[in-house]
């Protein structure tokens, strides 16, 4: 049967309506038309389903058993067909609501990037919000509803109720130096080494603290008493260039001070700190058409990396 020309949206929006409402008058008044044009729209649905939708019943109507199983599939149709409508919205920076992305200091300076601009050169897309913090904080933001996705290292399982975690890749933490520092090349960090020049560590809080202290406890060391406590890039980036700091941090934050040269890499095993960055996603709550089209390229981004 072909219905190109034929069927069309107004025939299902009134025959659900009429359904719904038992009356031809109610959903004439609901839909802002008049019964007449009700009328005649359900008679040119009748007429093309080639079965009575509707019976009398009393003083008024009522679905037939035809207009029972055709219900069904026209609600829906109209079903998908909004929901068709609200996922293009949302892609419409002019209409649709932000898509808000939490993400760790880890991904800032490498994954996130690269997936933002690929999203933006593959055509309209919802309006981008990227915030930082604490893998504490954007989880809870999470959760909450203040974010529609975190991007980061896998969380402490106490810290993954209502979420669920995808992992993208696996990324270690490094031990680095600006170019031409005295321990430049240094295998083993001693005592006296962290006393002597500044050093930079994430805070309790921060979710690659346990590898970094696993680590120095590797080498028989515990964190100095007047350690600096950060996760923060741009802060870190520039102490350590002023500074002759020694600092503890996720490869990713330095990735491109690395790869130009301008830090230099401790080459002390840091296996043990290997661990899984991906993302994160609310258990309750499908996700809309824009975060499903940004973690596609996410997970895009990360093979290609």
């Amino acid at each position: 049967m072909r219905l190109s020309g034929r069927l069309n949206m107004r025939h299902l929006e009134l025959f659900v309506e009429v359904a719904q409402r038992k009356s031809v008058s109610r959903a004439a008044e609901a839909l802002h038309l008049t019964q007449p044009a009700v009328s005649r729209t359900l008679r040119e649905l009748e007429e093309l389903c080639g079965r009575p939708l509707f019976e009398k019943h009393g003083r008024g109507i009522r679905l037939s058993p035809y207009g029972t199983i055709f219900l069904r599939h026209a609600g829906a149709s109209l079903a998908a067909a909004r929901e068709g409508l609200s996922a293009l919205q949302s892609l419409d920076p002019d209409q649709g609501p932000p898509l808000r992305i939490g993400a760790l200091p880890t991904v800032l300076a490498t994954i996130v990037p690269r997936a933002v601009a690929a999203y933006r050169a593959e055509g309209p897309g919802a309006r981008l919000s990227v915030a930082s913090g604490s893998n504490l904080v954007l989880l809870n933001d999470l959760r909450e509803g203040r974010l529609d996705l975190v991007v980061g290292r896998l969380p402490a399982p106490e810290n993954m109720a209502a979420v669920t975690f995808e992992p993208l890749y696996r990324e270690r933490v490094v031990v680095v130096v600006a170019a031409g520092h005295p321990l430049e090349g240094a295998r083993l960090l001693s005592a006296e080494d962290l006393a002597r020049y500044p050093v930079l560590l994430p805070g309790p809080g921060s979710i690659i603290r346990p590898f970094v202290e696993r680590l120095l406890m590797e080498q028989g060391l515990t964190p100095p008493a007047d350690a600096i406590e950060t996760v923060s890039p741009s802060f870190g980036w520039a102490f350590v260039k002023r500074s002759r700091a020694v600092w503890f941090i996720s490869q990713g934050v330095v990735a491109a001070q690395l790869e130009t040269g301008e830090f230099a890499e401790l080459p002390m095993d840091t296996g043990t700190t290997l661990g899984s960055v991906g993302l994160c996603t609310r258990l309750d709550k499908a996700p809309g058409a824009s975060v499903t089209r940004f973690a596609d390229i996410l997970r895009r981004v990360a093979t290609e990396s």
